[in-house]
């Protein structure tokens, strides 16, 4: 099996192409014990981004008035820093820490079964959006993604089908052979490590960055790390993936160490090592 990489969204077979939580090289198959080999891809919406050399930081907002649809497309079509495909393996911890970002956690049960209840705050963005990244990619299902999806996405937002969440969870399942669901023998475990708001406008919009381990079991045990980005609304009182085009690529690094640092990513505390 192999996999060839170029720039679409999420997880898909036109991405970076990926062993779910293995470590990786560009073009290459990473073969598991017993022979099994299993793809998966980061999410990504169109290639992009400075290299790994200085980082393009994205344009913030204050929490004034909201500037309106031109200044959120800026902000989510900002290219973050591109990284190789190996910055998402298990690398050395940097020497020097990335500062926390604290996270609230949640206080209800939403819609689908998301943890809801977050604050209307651009933290409370960060820790609803990771909620529904958790529950989509750990219980690898089509039919749940879809039901996720269409309570948590207000109109104007990427369909099902242009949604990396669903892409991330059709690359893997394809790549298992395991029709739409995850195998009962296999687990996918989906924890928040890091974190970073590229954007704002206004108090009711955020730019939302997740950075996530993902530890998959098929045959064997692996890990990498994973960073997702959403544009998030606040409406009805729930933070929502809002309207507009996927924002530009996230950086997917190994948590803690020093390209995940160059990258913004600022550390999760309450993120822990599987």
């Amino acid at each position: 099996m192999s996999a060839q990489l170029d720039g679409t969204v999420g997880w898909d077979r036109r991405r970076l192409l990926l062993v779910l939580g293995a470590v990786i090289a560009a073009g290459v198959a990473l073969v598991f014990g017993l022979g099994f080999a299993i793809y998966f891809a980061f999410a990504s919406a169109t290639s992009g981004g400075s290299d790994a050399t200085g980082a393009t930081p994205g344009p913030q907002a204050a929490h004034g008035p909201a500037s309106g649809q031109a200044h959120r497309d800026a902000v989510a079509a900002e290219p973050m820093l591109k990284v190789d495909p190996g910055a998402a393996q298990p690398a050395p911890p940097a020497a020097v820490a990335a500062a926390n970002i604290n996270i609230p956690g949640s206080t209800t049960q939403g819609p689908a079964g998301i943890p809801s209840g977050f604050p209307h705050t651009p933290e409370g963005a960060i820790g609803q959006l990771a909620a529904i990244e958790q529950v989509v990619l750990q219980s690898m299902s089509i039919q749940q993604a879809n039901t996720i999806h269409a309570n948590w996405t207000l109109p104007g937002a990427p369909g099902i089908a242009q949604w990396p969440l669903t892409q991330n969870v059709q690359a893997f399942l394809g790549s298992a052979q395991m029709g739409g669901t995850l195998d009962p023998t296999s687990t996918v475990v989906v924890t928040p490590v890091g974190a970073q708001v590229k954007g704002t406008d206004g108090p009711d919009w955020v730019l939302a960055c997740v950075l996530v381990k993902v530890h998959a079991t098929i045959t064997q045990d692996a890990q990498m790390g994973y960073g997702y980005c959403e544009r998030m609304q606040w409406h009805s009182g729930r933070w929502m993936i809002a309207p507009g085009a996927t924002p530009a690529p996230a950086p997917s690094t190994w948590p803690g160490s020093d390209i995940s640092n160059k990258a913004g990513w600022k550390t999760w505390p309450t993120g822990g090592d599987d």
